[in-house]
């Protein structure tokens, strides 16, 4: 149902390298890119991930109640990406841990305060 999501990011180099990292566990790899944006597309393709520069011009700002979920097949892969985020600079908004049963869930922002998590259900 979902082709891509796009988050907008004020600094787009800084941007790619931390999702290179978050991504990484999750078997992402870098889709099509310009000088406006890169992406990412998963191991099955499914669904691409973008940052963008905003096509206005205007800076990048955070949606309020707005959160992007990462899909992983394990807690040990959640805490992979949890732990890859908070060392590429993202910021904790709630370590990963059990949600409620058979929900296992890590929160963070990334460089410009988007809200993500990776969960496994």
């Amino acid at each position: 149902m979902i082709s891509y999501v796009t988050i907008g990011t004020n600094d787009l180099e800084k941007s790619a390298v931390f999702y290179d990292a978050v991504l990484a566990p999750l078997g992402g790899k870098r889709g099509p890119e310009t000088e406006r944006y890169k992406s990412w597309l998963g191991p099955t393709r499914g669904p691409m991930l973008m940052v963008m520069k905003p096509f206005d011009e205007k800076p990048a700002t955070i949606g309020n109640g707005v959160m992007i979920a990462l899909g992983a097949e394990s807690p040990e892969v959640v805490d992979a990406v949890y732990k890859a985020a908070i060392a590429a600079g993202g910021t904790c908004e709630g370590e990963p841990g059990e949600r409620r049963p058979g929900l296992y869930v890590g929160y963070f922002r990334d460089l410009d305060g988007n809200k993500l998590d990776a969960i496994c259900m």
